[in-house]
Parts: C-alpha cells; sequence; structure tokens
C-alpha cells in the first residue's frame, strides 16, 4: 500500500508505536521512507522511537537515538528525558539517571512530579531510600509537591528493605499533606501492617477504603489472602476468596498460588492440588513459583516421583524453570544420597544459562561430603571461587563436617594453597 503524499511525521508517528510496541523493531524503517518522501522527523517521532526501545530493553539504542536527534537540531522535551530517565532507572543505571537529571536543567528544561517519581522509584527498587528521600526533599524545593504516587512509591521502597516503622511515616505524611491515598496506597499500607503482625489493623484500613468509595482490588484480596495463609488461618483465607469472588473480582496465579502454598506448608497435599486445579480450570495459566511450591512440597514429603511429574509438567507447559526450581530438585536428592544425579541437575541448569548461586553449590558439597567424596567437594569449592560465588558460614560448615582426622589437614592445606593463593 503506498501513502498519500500528504503523508506527514503526525501520520507517522502513531505507526512508529504501534510496531515498536508489537515488537517489530525493524519494521521501524519508516524513517527511511519519511526521509525518501521528504517528510521530517519530528521530537514526537523520536519519542515515539525511544519509548519503544526503551519498552524492549534496548537502553543503549534509545540512547543513540537520543544523540541523533539532537544532531538532526531536534531538541528533546521532558517526556523524552523522562523516557530514558525511565529506562536508566529500570536497568539499575541510576548514576546515568541523575546525569541526565542535570542534562535536563541544562536544557533550560523543568522536571516534573513525574521526572521525581522516576528517579525516586529506581532508588526505592535497590533499597537505598536516603537517596529516595533526598530527591523527595529536592523536588519539594523545586517546586513539585510529591503526590500519592510519590508516597506510595516510598512506602514501597521502606517495606522492601523491612524498615515498617518508616512506611507507616510516609502514609501519615501524606494524609498529613492533604492527599487522598488510592487502591495503590492503601494495598501497600496493608501490606505493611501484615508484615509488621498486625492483621487487624490490615482489615481496618480495607474498611476505611470501602467507607471512602474505594474498591478493593485483585491486588487488594491477594495482600490480604496471604496474609492469612501465612499467619496459618486457612478457613479465613478460603472465605475471603469467596467474598472476592462475589465481589466480582477474578482470582488470578497469585490468589491460588497463595492457597496452594498454605495447604503445602501443612503437608494438605490433596487441598493444594485442588486449588491448582481450580487455577487450570479457570485458564490461568500457573507460573514457575506455582510450580516451585509443589515441586517443593512433593520433595520435602519425600515423594520424589510426584516432584518429576511437577517439574516434567511445567517443562511440558513451557514454562522455564530457574535457579530456585533446580535448587529444590538438587537439595532432595543430596539429602536422599543421591548426588549423582543431583549434579545432573547441575549441568542442566548450567545449559539453560543459569550460573548457580552459593546455596547450588553449598546443597552439592553437603552432599558429596556425606557421601565420603571430599576431594569433590572441595573441587565444587574451589570452582566457587573461580566463579566469583562468595562461600558463608553454612558452606564451611558442610565442608568441614565431612571430614575425618585424616583428611582435615590435606583440606586445610588445600584451602591455603589453591583456594587462598598462600
Amino acid at each position: 500500500m503506498r501513502l498519500s503524499k500528504k503523508a506527514s511525521s503526525f501520520t507517522y508517528n502513531p505507526l512508529i508505536t504501534a510496531l515498536f510496541a508489537r515488537g517489530f523493531l525493524k519494521k521501524v524503517e519508516a524513517l527511511l521512507v519519511m526521509e525518501n518522501e521528504g517528510i521530517m522527523p519530528s521530537v514526537v517521532t523520536y519519542n515515539s522511537m525511544i519509548h519503544g526501545l526503551l519498552q524492549s530493553g534496548q537502553v543503549e539504542a534509545a540512547q543513540l537515538k537520543f544523540v541523533e536527534m539532537r544532531a538532526m537540531g531536534l531538541l528533546p522535551d521532558v517526556i523524552t528525558y523522562n523516557s530514558l530517565l525511565n529506562g536508566y532507572c529500570k536497568a539499575g543505571n541510576l548514576k546515568e539517571a541523575l546525569w541526565l537529571l542535570g542534562d535536563l536543567r541544562r536544557a533550560g528544561l523543568a522536571p516534573t512530579i513525574l521526572t521525581y517519581n522516576i528517579l525516586i522509584d529506581g532508588y526505592s527498587r535497590i533499597g537505598d531510600l536516603e537517596e529516595a528521600r533526598r530527591l523527595k526533599e529536592e523536588m519539594v524545593e523545586q517546586g513539585c509537591l510529591p503526590d500519592v504516587c510519590t508516597y506510595t512509591i516510598l512506602m514501597n521502597g521502606s517495606h522492601k528493605v523491612r524498615n515498617l516503622a518508616m512506611a507507616r511515616e510516609f502514609f501519615d505524611e501524606m494524609l498529613s499533606k492533604g492527599l487522598q491515598p488510592d487502591c495503590f496506597a492503601y494495598n501497600t499500607r496493608i501490606r505493611v501492617e501484615l508484615a509488621l503482625g498486625t492483621a487487624s489493623k490490615a482489615f481496618q484500613l480495607r474498611e476505611v477504603m470501602m467507607l471512602e468509595g474505594i474498591s478493593s482490588d485483585t491486588v487488594t484480596y491477594n495482600i490480604l489472602i496471604d496474609g492469612l495463609c501465612k499467619t496459618g488461618n486457612l478457613k479465613g483465607a478460603e472465605d475471603l476468596l469467596m467474598k472476592m469472588v462475589s465481589d466480582g473480582l477474578r482470582p488470578d496465579c497469585i490468589t491460588y498460588t497463595c492457597l496452594i502454598h498454605a495447604h503445602c506448608e501443612r503437608g494438605r497435599l490433596r487441598e493444594a492440588r485442588k486449588y491448582f486445579n481450580k487455577l487450570i480450570s479457570g485458564h490461568l495459566p500457573p507460573t514457575a513459583v506455582t510450580y516451585i511450591v509443589l515441586i517443593h512440597a512433593y520433595c520435602r514429603n519425600g515423594n520424589l516421583y510426584s516432584a518429576y511429574g511437577w517439574f516434567q509438567k511445567m517443562l511440558e507447559k513451557g514454562v522455564e524453570p530457574n535457579k530456585i526450581t533446580y535448587n529444590v530438585l538438587i537439595h532432595a536428592l543430596c539429602r536422599m544420597g543421591r548426588t549423582q544425579l543431583a549434579y545432573h541437575h547441575f549441568y542442566e541448569m548450567l545449559e539453560r544459562g543459569l550460573a548457580p548461586n552459593k546455596y547450588t553449590y553449598t546443597l552439592l558439597i553437603d552432599g558429596n561430603c556425606k557421601e565420603g567424596s571430599w576431594e569433590d567437594a572441595m573441587g565444587l569449592y574451589f570452582e566457587m571461587h573461580q566463579n566469583g560465588v562468595h562461600p558463608d558460614y553454612c558452606t564451611h560448615k558442610a565442608l568441614f563436617k565431612g571430614f575425618d582426622e585424616g583428611h582435615m589437614q590435606h583440606a586445610i592445606e588445600y584451602l591455603e594453597n589453591v583456594v587462598l593463593g598462600e
């Protein structure tokens, strides 16, 4: 189809955005077509491309487009900067993000509330609440008053680093500023109360939400159901599930996984399977977490055959196993004295591009020591160091408890000469 000669950059911008949204990055050669037709791309065009590249995780490519638009004489606007800031923060490039904030100012532009929220969220995600709070103070100095989103981000960050008292303070400060919490803010505060063990306060907050005309969403119910499950109140959790459905909300995979996990923790595997079947009948695809919960439960129960059945089902459904999946299987096999089979999963991890962590190595070291294969255990310990994985107290305890008097001195010499390089 040939486009009309009257086409402009305004015509192309939605097309470029749509192509990026669908992952057709190579199709975005529309720029070349535009140039051939004598149509110059606009700032909005570049914003569409930068946004699309960042959505697909191509931060460097987005940065190149940022440089390119400037070279063409187009001045980035606040939307351009906010998109790049968001990309940098999600990629963990916080230093670059702060530099970009300075560049925004040098360009004569004023940061918006969204600009600061992006940066505060970036630092909150990595647990740097000190910098997040500094940015909050800076935004006030710059005339950008924190909004509900700002406080929700700070509450989430506080919850993440287990500074629950600070999370409460941010909520109270938000109220003192005359801001009306939304569902997201209440959900975060409810999560904080459950983490503090004050379930009654969490349910009171839900009542306050209702009085203020704020409807609970699926996340609200999931947080409360999970909280009840963790305190052992499965009856209350199941009653809340029924209330959730009666309120017209559809349980999701997280809802059912919480209940599956709670029943598995108590050895009620039949009930756990019942909720797994409800998940399937609801056309909800189980996640890796769902399968891990079931695999772990059957491994802990000593039923390795059923555990492998769940593992196989996971693979058949195209759900990629992660490190935790393999660690659960390796742990069960080593505990049962089947270390060689555990090695099979160790190598399978490597083939899938999953780097073994400290826990993986410790499990295999412990398994080898229990079987008297101390040389293999020492080899794994050496491999840990080579791969930059640092052993901890549990690793050393597993390593040395398996040695008899005859091997202990040899082991110490090995550590000094080979591992420590002395």
